[in-house]
């Protein structure tokens, strides 16, 4: 079996900006370097270029869609398994994880692929979420979600529950990495008053969840009080949540933040943002399994400043606990910031799972299930 050649049939809603589809398409490219066979379906979106360009096969199907007739898809997903020989069935989100369990049970017995979940969230507990702890092995993707698992659903058997953490690659967010000077040049071409101001990053989707109001508010506080601030919201809007950046571009004008703040949309960049950033923030209002991008600025030597709960919590009290701020607490916020920004505290050089330890550890997982 160790020498055979795996065919692995990933699932997730779409494939378009998240940690979900990151960790898919990071899985899929070392499959297929790996030499397995690597098969996605989804809704389709933006990385299905990137997907396919590393060598992966995307069937486009409307997976994620929550309406009945989303059932239809079972019997597709059934005959796409049994046609093309899968041997692993990997579902990352929980409607398509319900569709691959009922086509998985559709199955005879000795035809069935193995059946692998992966916890990427703390999801609100019931019997809807329930089904990511279904698999014949679920896979947590840091110890929050680990956690999350194994006191919500107690009656998992903790064999089933393999931690293998999310992973960052320490070659692209080098520790003490600095921006070549054609980039900086163009930069501060752009930003040219970025120069005199020191710089609060605040990456991530503009969704609700992410805090940007709470990061709007602190740059406001600290502005009220003569501090030379000005801050970056990195990240693509959600084209499900119009509403809220209406809320939050209203909230900027209310506070005076016009001249203070950036929008700068989606970015390839973002590790030459980290590194010409004083301070990079993590503020989501729910606790969240992992802070992919803690681990990217911490990995750089850039400090960060998170809501201290879930896996962003974990990663700073190991590896930056001056950064830990209790969750929602404004005055925390400021106070913390203020006192790095005046006394700043360096990072050590971190250790982080890497995307390759990532991959191996799965494939390992597969092996020992289509072994056992």
């Amino acid at each position: 079996m160790a020498d055979r050649s795996l065919t692995v049939l990933q699932l997730l809603p779409a494939l378009e900006a998240g940690g979900v589809e990151r960790g898919t398409l990071e899985l899929a490219a070392g499959l297929v370097k790996a030499g397995h066979r690597s098969m996605v379906v989804s809704g389709g979106g933006q990385l299905v270029s990137r997907l396919t360009g590393q060598g992966s096969e995307h069937i486009e199907w409307p997976i994620g869609n929550k309406s009945l007739w989303t059932l239809r898809w079972v019997w597709r997903l059934r005959d796409l398994v049994r046609q093309n020989n899968v041997d692993i069935l990997h579902a990352r989100s929980r409607l398509p994880a319900w569709l691959a369990y009922l086509a998985w049970r559709g199955l005879p017995a000795g035809k069935r692929p193995r059946f692998v979940t992966t916890v990427h969230g703390l999801y609100s507990t019931g019997r809807y979420s329930r089904i990511m702890t279904r698999g014949e092995a679920v896979i947590a993707v840091s110890e929050a979600a680990q956690r999350y698992v194994l006191e919500n659903y107690p009656g998992t058997d903790i064999k089933r529950v393999h931690l293998i953490e999310r992973g960052i690659d320490p070659q692209v967010y080098p520790f003490g990495y600095r921006p070549p000077e054609s980039w900086l040049s163009r930069w501060y071409q752009e930003h040219p008053f970025l120069l005199e101001r020191q710089v609060l990053t605040l990456p991530g989707r503009i969704t609700r969840l992410k805090g940007h109001l709470d990061f709007l508010q602190l740059l406001a506080r600290l502005i009220r009080s003569d501090l030379p601030v000005y801050g970056l919201i990195v990240g693509g809007e959600d084209p499900r949540h119009v509403g809220y950046m209406r809320e939050v571009r209203q909230s900027v004008q209310q506070l005076g933040l016009d001249s203070a703040v950036t929008f700068t949309g989606h970015r390839m960049d973002l590790r030459d943002i980290y590194a010409v950033s004083n301070l990079v923030y993590s503020l989501s209002s729910r606790p969240e399994s992992f802070g992919r991008t803690v681990c990217e600025a911490l990995s750089m030597g850039v400090p960060v400043i998170g809501y201290d709960h879930g896996g962003v919590g974990d990663t700073l009290a190991k590896a930056y606990p001056q950064g830990r701020v209790a969750p929602g607490s404004l005055e925390a916020l400021e106070n913390t910031t203020r006192r790095l920004l005046e006394d700043p505290v360096e990072v050590d050089h971190c250790q982080f799972t890497t995307v390759q330890d990532m991959i191996d550890q799965t494939l390992s997982l597969y092996r020992q299930l289509l072994d056992s």
